[in-house]
């Protein structure tokens, strides 16, 4: 009698298509990310854009600690000093720059103001715009780990050259807007997908879908 061979767990696959290196779908279409029809630099850099934001917060905590802050509220301060610089900022600017809402910075600037680090003041013209600015105690709380700063980011940036920082900051800057455009274009997809029955949607409505989606993707 012929003896069956076994299967090994790293060759069955409980009846799913397990597709080759080769075969499996690209995770980006544009040539310009493509390297010779590969996407696998790509994907290098979403895997390493991932733990970088990671540490860079890991980071940014490590400041506040030191500062007796949380980590929001010592992002709030520094986006407070660094815009500043270019005229009054409110609440909305605050918000949009970290990528929070505008009721998240609200409270933590009332706590934040309560501590004397910041003062907050209604618009003369329109009460809505709350502009805020750092008090002598926020900028001397700030400058007392100026120094560790420049230390701790001379470390973590020392791998770029000049050219490459200049290349890398209008890149950064650009793949956050694209990044804001390509979170709306998602949502968009995923409330038609829920909202649609697959197969409901008629030619037309999925022309109409797909103009949509081209414009949300181009922000």
């Amino acid at each position: 009698m012929k003896k069956r061979r076994g299967t090994s767990p790293s060759s069955r696959n409980h009846g799913l298509k397990v597709l080759s290196g080769k075969s499996r779908p690209l995770t980006v279409l544009r040539p310009e990310l493509l390297v010779h029809g590969s996407d696998i630099d790509f994907r290098r850099l979403v895997n390493a854009l991932l733990p970088f934001l990671g540490l860079h917060t890991a980071i940014r905590n490590g400041y506040a600690e030191l500062l007796g802050l949380t980590g929001p509220a010592y992002s709030i301060l520094l986006v407070v000093r660094t815009l500043g610089d270019n005229g009054p900022v409110n609440i909305r600017t605050i918000a949009d720059q970290l990528r929070l809402s505008g009721s998240f910075i609200t409270a933590e600037t009332n706590l934040l103001e309560a501590r004397n680090l910041v003062r907050k003041r209604k618009g003369l013209d329109d009460k809505r715009l709350v502009s805020v600015t750092l008090t002598p105690k926020g900028t001397a709380l700030l400058d007392s780990i100026a120094e560790l700063r420049q230390r701790v980011n001379d470390v973590q940036f020392g791998r770029l050259s000049r050219e490459e920082f200049k290349v890398l900051v209008p890149a950064i800057e650009g793949l956050v807007e694209s990044s804001g455009q390509a979170l709306n274009f998602l949502n968009f997809l995923k409330s038609t997908r829920q909202s649609q029955p697959e197969g409901a949607a008629s030619a037309r409505q999925r022309s109409r879908i797909a103009r949509r989606a081209i414009l949300l993707s181009r922000g």
